[in-house]
């Protein structure tokens, strides 16, 4: 069982980092429904550079780690060069 003082300092870093966590993930939705919709568009390039970027400003803040960003942002062009291939 933590402490009080671990417990508020566990609850106040949740508060800062969900939503920066919350909005990576929901951008790197988005922009994988854009490559399976349409993987040439400006708007599929649109979503990706947004998800890449926000996962690197979470991964900069230390709210994920900088591996587990990269390997996110990897798969997500990797997906994206892909598709574009098909």
């Amino acid at each position: 069982m933590p402490s009080k003082k671990s417990r508020r300092a566990r609850d106040r870093k949740t508060e800062i980092n969900k939503p920066i966590r919350t909005l990576a993930r929901s951008r790197i939705a988005a922009a994988r429904e854009a490559i399976e919709g349409d993987p040439n568009s400006e708007e599929t390039t649109a979503a990706i550079t947004a998800a890449v970027k926000s996962l690197s400003k979470a991964a900069q803040n230390g709210v994920v780690h900088r591996n587990n960003a990269s390997r996110r942002i990897s798969r997500l062009m990797r997906a994206h060069a892909r598709a574009k291939s098909e």
